[in-house]
């Protein structure tokens, strides 16, 4: 069957990169979406490179974004986030990528979706994946966003300019509550690990956090040191499972494993001494949390966004797994040690009547347009 050509725009986004479409470029029908996508990547490959497509083997670089005007009042833009599997023939619609939202709003500014003249602007995106909204903020000139600045972030070698994201009433995103059980802290039993106690928070994405040293592990562990001990990923991968089921996102095992995306599950330690990915040393005292996240069956080099922020309102909750292993005095900035390095987190968090409740969560980003033209699939 010949190839057809979509026109696209290629972006990295934060410390992820994807395939920018317009929507009107695609199928009305959604259906048809899946192919494009899967194809463009790359995807399934079963080993693991996706050197057929434009994906890079890893979660992170297996991302597309579809974009389009709003018919919402109080949004700029729509963005549907798609993760494209790397070795299974599936595309999921069920999270929502942090990261890519910093390409979205130069995305729609550059491409003529949002009007801008040039100085500071905010766009207002409408997140399909999860009904949020996020505010971007960045600088523009000469009708494109600037790129250029001294910004960096841990896992891009470089700097650039800032682009501030704030998600807007982030908790629920995925299952509608910012505690799905209602409760900061559970105990699951889950068959082939044991009891194990679990936080299981909802904002900006659905995490659950558990502790480093109940899985026997040290908290620093690499990328790399972690894929290599498979004791530890089929006990995390399984305690994902379980905890998709009581947070309500799945109602099976099957179900469970189809939703590879979400819950994300990730282990936490108090600040520790660690070294980054480049060897660099990384002190205690650099850092409010010691975290690794996993998504998608991977390890992060870098933290995903909206895990990081789902991180930093998890501190916030008295009782947490996260709370537990947090310094305390960290105050809604909370410095994360990860592989990469240092990320910081602001998130307002407050408990009215003994009801959690998010009111905004935010970072920085950079973003930058690395290719435009057309995808064949």
């Amino acid at each position: 069957m010949a190839q057809k050509k979509y026109p696209a725009v290629f972006m990295r986004g934060g410390t992820s990169k994807a395939i920018m479409f317009h929507a009107r470029d695609l199928p009305a029908e959604r259906a048809a979406w899946d192919a494009i996508f899967l194809s463009a990547m790359g995807s399934p490959d079963p080993y693991g490179r996706q050197l057929d497509g434009m994906g890079g083997g890893v979660s992170s670089l297996s991302k597309v974004c579809v974009i389009a005007p709003s018919a919402r009042a109080d949004a700029d833009i729509d963005y549907t986030f798609a993760q494209v599997q790397i070795q299974e023939a599936r595309v999921d619609y069920g999270a929502n990528c942090g990261n890519m939202s910093s390409a979205v709003g130069p995305f729609a500014v550059e491409e003529g979706i949002v009007p801008a003249a040039d100085g500071e602007i905010t766009v207002r995106i409408f997140n399909t994946n999860t009904r949020k909204i996020i505010h971007s903020t960045f600088a523009v000139s000469g009708g494109r966003a600037v790129v250029g600045g001294d910004l960096a972030i841990p896992g891009i070698a470089g700097t650039g300019a800032p682009v501030r994201l704030d998600f807007i009433e982030p908790g629920g995103a995925t299952t509608g509550r910012l505690l799905p059980s209602g409760r900061a802290l559970d105990t699951l039993d889950i068959p082939g690990v044991g009891r194990m106690e679990i936080s299981m928070i909802d904002a900006a994405n659905a995490c659950a956090f558990v502790a480093a040293e109940a899985l026997g592990l040290k908290g620093t562990e690499m990328p790399d040191e972690l894929e290599r001990n498979t004791a530890a990923m089929e006990r995390l991968a399984t305690i994902r499972l379980y905890a998709s089921m009581a947070m309500g996102i799945a109602g099976t095992l099957e179900e469970a494993r189809a939703r590879k995306a979400v819950p994300f599950i990730g282990f936490v330690s108090p600040p520790q001494d660690a070294l980054t990915l480049t060897g660099e040393a990384l002190a205690a005292d650099a850092t409010d949390l010691t975290i690794r996240m996993l998504s998608n069956g991977q390890p992060h080099r870098a933290l995903p966004l909206t895990a990081s922020l789902c991180a930093a309102v998890a501190a916030r909750i008295e009782g947490s797994t996260v709370w537990r292993a947090a310094r305390r005095g960290a105050g809604e900035k909370l410095r994360l040690g990860m592989p990469s390095g240092v990320l910081t987190v602001g998130a307002q968090a407050g408990c009215d009547n003994g009801v959690w409740h998010v009111a905004s969560g935010s970072f920085y980003r950079t973003a930058r347009r690395l290719f435009e033209g057309s995808v064949c699939a």
